[in-house]
């Protein structure tokens, strides 16, 4: 026999005990098997070998579970510490409001002093006024999406103590 022919039922020997093969090398390899003694034992040795890595017990220190447990959630914990607090972002949309009503008259008559000077249409510069009230509403609405789309991407370990 030739060494490609031994070097090819090697390979499969290989590959069928890891990813697996066709059928038609399956059927190729058991005639090679039946015939030649050394790829028959080098089967059965890997087949042999296999058995015993999986037999084989592998000790672990005890009380690694817990520690990596704790370690886990106690990263958790930092990572939620860190966390930017949503206060900051209501506070800042109260106080934005809360000078967007004081001072809506008085920017009403910039925009319409500012339509009256350029010759823009009424309806541009009461949308553009709209558009000025609405902003830090709009602007919230994109934080907080933008933060519910990172909490989906979370994994649920993370959230469970919330």
């Amino acid at each position: 026999m030739n060494h490609a022919r031994h070097a090819r039922a090697e390979q499969l020997i290989a590959e069928e005990r890891v990813e697996g093969i066709s059928q038609a090398e399956r059927e190729w390899l058991a005639a090679h098997l039946q015939e030649c003694a050394p790829c028959t034992d080098l089967a059965r040795q890997t087949d042999q070998a296999l058995r015993l890595m999986r037999a084989a017990a592998i000790p672990f220190p005890s009380g690694l579970a817990s520690r990596t447990q704790f370690r886990v959630r106690l990263r958790a914990q930092e990572l939620r510490e860190r966390k930017p607090k949503r206060r900051a972002l209501w506070l800042t949309c109260a106080v934005s409001w809360i000078f967007g009503v004081a001072s809506a008259p008085y920017v009403w008559s910039l925009f319409e002093w500012f339509g009256q000077h350029t010759g823009a249409p009424k309806l541009v510069w009461e949308l553009a006024f709209g558009l000025w009230w609405t902003l830090p509403a709009l602007f919230v609405v994109a934080v907080l999406l933008m933060e519910r789309v990172r909490q989906g991407d979370e994994p649920a370990w993370m959230r469970q103590d919330r």
